[in-house]
């Protein structure tokens, strides 16, 4: 008997060593192998989005300027659904910066903190033409001035609006970067920098609007749709979402999951249909 006890704590024990020394073999990722890693996940989203593009509808750096402050704290669908009439009756800074604070807030209350936002949008439009000449600049350090504008906002505008390199670090591309061990900080200052290391300069907006689309798509904050992703063999999360293939599909959103996109006006060569306007149905 206890012989037999002892061979079973041996096999026990034996098993244990074995399991630490599989864990030991793996080596830990060099920086050189995840900036690979990193760039190959930057190309093959190439592939899946090649459409890829922001998702606030825009005719002017103004009104990209105004949709993406708007679009803190809620989707860039809602906001999409508001600014038409808001640009109808306030196409330039001039005519937003002399607007009634009140008549302001109602056109944009579905878009939530109304009142914060219109105070932020009105600032910024009173400031775009007592300092700026009625024009948006095209310069970081002039744009993170305007009220309600900081680094992400900024470059969003710079990228889709002047053609300059920015990475956009909102919550979806916060989350991608970590879960694909791109960087480990929380901080959007941080990990902008950390990925600016990464990415060649020329690739910095079209990277973020990829990482963006991948991440409300597919791999999503809650549930990712890890059984329908393309870049598993990438990912060293994978398994944190649902890995059945019918289910993970189940969770698919906008084109990808055959409903409507964010944008009333999509551009063009975009795969998905247009989404309704404010109080239409999908």
């Amino acid at each position: 008997m206890s012989g037999e006890g002892n061979s079973a704590v041996g096999e026990h024990g034996e098993s244990k060593r074995t399991k630490a020394a599989n864990r030991k073999a793996v080596k830990p990722e060099s920086r050189l192998a995840m900036v690979r890693r990193a760039r190959k996940i930057n190309r093959e989203l190439a592939e899946v989005y090649p459409y890829a593009h922001p998702e606030l509808d825009f005719r002017n750096p103004f009104e990209l300027l105004v949709a993406t402050v708007l679009s803190a704290q809620t989707t860039d669908l809602r906001v999409n659904q508001t600014t038409p009439a808001l640009f109808a009756k306030y196409p330039t800074p001039e005519d937003l910066a002399a607007a009634v604070p009140e008549e302001v807030e109602e056109l944009i209350r579905p878009t939530g903190f109304f009142r914060a936002k219109t105070k932020s949008i009105m600032g910024l439009a009173a400031a775009l033409r007592d300092d700026f000449d009625g024009e948006v600049p095209g310069r970081l350090e002039d744009l993170v001035k305007l009220p309600g504008v900081g680094r992400k906002t900024a470059f969003v505008v710079l990228g889709n609006a002047f053609g300059v390199p920015g990475i956009t670090v909102d919550t979806h591309f916060m989350r991608l970067a970590r879960r694909w061990r791109w960087t480990e900080s929380d901080d959007p200052v941080k990990i902008e920098a950390e990925i600016a290391t990464i990415f060649p300069k020329s690739e910095w907006t079209m990277l973020s609007h990829r990482v963006i689309f991948h991440g409300r798509r597919i791999c999503h904050a809650r549930k990712p749709a890890c059984g329908a992703c393309p870049i598993t063999h990438l990912c060293p999360s994978y398994g944190e979402g649902e890995t059945d293939p019918e289910k993970a599909r189940k969770l698919l959103k906008y084109e990808m999951g055959g409903f409507p996109g964010q944008r009333l006006n999509p551009p063009a060569g975009y795969p998905g249909r247009p989404a309704p306007p404010l109080g239409g149905g999908a």
